[in-house]
């Protein structure tokens, strides 16, 4: 069975197998739209094409001495010289030397929990909460499902917001002229990714994709409308994911949360607590 070895989260420790998967899983996504360069214990992944830019990474299956502070250094060179974000990511349990080498190098890191459903669990639905569906890529919501999490992760938290409806529309007239919503249409024709929404009155107030590789998946972007929070959509969506990635022979689903707060909501989802994903970059001026 999948899981930790622990009902006590201090003392938990990730199980190997399970752990392995994830990491094959975060090594494969990139590459459907990506280039990998080759930094010893580093890859790079260097996006092919418009679109959201990647980050660095331990590279799979890598069996010699754990990266150095220098190896980062070289990693961020090769960062700035492209443009790209200076940034890693990558699981703390799997490569917990790395945490120092990249703080050496200059680099933040961010603490995000990771959680994973059991294989044969489905998240329960939220009750109460507006119409859930998958969208197809042609939907012609897809531009405002895509906005809504833009608008989420503007103003963070779980607490209820201002941006709404006006706001919404705003920013769909900008995904829809700016091609990301057609690149995210593409994924979804292709099968990389999954778009779910749950909408009231033919808006959509909450979306979230999972991503697909094989038997594993992860939940991503879920995020409400900010003046529509606090009445259970994410779960629904949550839930409707699991549903799909269930149907389609996905057998281990995770996700990382923004914080605690957030974790908490997943947790009562049926999501279990298995790791910690970390994120690395550039500290904040001042």
């Amino acid at each position: 069975m999948h899981g930790v070895t622990s009902d006590d989260p201090a003392a938990a420790v990730p199980d190997a197998d399970l752990l392995q998967e994830i990491e094959r899983y975060y090594d494969a996504v990139p590459r459907s739209a990506a280039r990998v360069e080759d930094f010893g214990p580093l890859s790079l992944f260097v996006r092919e094409g418009a679109g959201w830019p990647y980050y660095a990474r331990p590279a799979l299956g890598h069996e010699g001495p754990a990266a150095t502070a220098g190896d980062v250094r070289r990693v961020l060179e090769r960062q700035r010289e492209l443009g790209l974000p200076e940034a890693f990511e990558w699981v703390a349990e799997h490569d917990p030397l790395l945490r120092a080498a990249v703080e050496e190098a200059g680099l933040a890191v961010h603490e995000h929990p990771l959680l994973v459903l059991g294989p044969r669990q489905e998240a329960p639905a939220a009750p109460g909460a507006a119409a859930v569906r998958v969208l197809a890529a042609d939907d012609p919501s897809l531009a405002h499902a895509l906005a809504v999490p833009h608008l989420a992760f503007d103003e963070p938290g779980t607490g209820t917001g201002s941006a709404g409806a006006t706001e919404l529309a705003a920013r769909a007239r900008v995904l829809a002229t700016d091609g990301s919503a057609q690149r995210v249409a593409e994924r979804i024709a292709s099968g990389h990714t999954v778009l779910a929404a749950a909408f009231e009155d033919g808006t959509p107030l909450c979306a979230g994709q999972h991503n697909p590789v094989g038997p594993v998946t992860e939940v991503a972007g879920v995020g409400t409308l900010p003046s529509a929070r606090r009445r259970g959509l994410g779960l629904a969506v949550t839930a409707a994911l699991v549903a799909h990635a269930r149907a389609h022979g996905v057998r281990t689903v995770f996700l990382s949360a923004a914080d605690e707060d957030v974790a908490r909501i997943y947790r009562r989802a049926g999501f279990r607590p298995f790791a910690t994903a970390l994120i690395a970059e550039p500290a904040a001026a001042g």
